[in-house]
């Protein structure tokens, strides 16, 4: 993920969202640790699931910065940033709450089974959005503010 993400971005890029991603499923097991319930393998389905959707709304909002820092070289760093997470935001705002609907539809009617992959999504959609915007890219901010970020202009 890292790889692929430093190669599509750069390598600051690709290490932020690892750790995003970490603390999405690091945040969820904790809960699941803290609240005794048991780690199964709809617990580990739930939680690659999650690790999938934050890492895709990160990449979301990094393919959003890399288009304005292209559009708009000259600028701060940190002015690229918000304006490419503000114009994100809705978009980002309306999948959560989609998705989370359809998790809650799961928890309440779903059934025991699937009731702990349902709560586990529930929390992690949550976490997953926040992470993505409050997480992923301050990261990267810190790590490269000051220098020059090299996004490649070409595929």
């Amino acid at each position: 993920m890292i790889i692929y993400l430093a190669w599509r971005f750069e390598f600051s890029f690709g290490v932020a969202a690892a750790i995003a991603t970490f603390h999405d499923v690091l945040t969820v097991l904790g809960l699941f640790f803290i609240l005794g319930k048991e780690v199964n393998l709809l617990l580990v389905t739930a939680l690659l699931t999650l690790a999938g959707y934050s890492l895709t709304d990160t990449v979301v909002i990094y393919d959003r910065i890399r288009e304005n820092l292209r559009l708009r070289p000259k600028d701060d760093l940190g002015a690229v940033m918000n304006s490419s997470i503000n114009e994100v935001l809705s978009r980002t705002i309306v999948t959560s709450v989609t998705v989370f609907l359809v998790c809650l539809a799961l928890f309440l009617f779903g059934g025991e089974v699937i009731h702990d992959f349902s709560f586990a999504l529930l929390f992690g959609i949550v976490i997953g959005t926040y992470s993505s915007i409050f997480v992923a890219s301050p990261i990267v901010y810190e790590w490269r503010k000051g220098q020059k970020i090299r996004i490649r202009t070409k595929r």
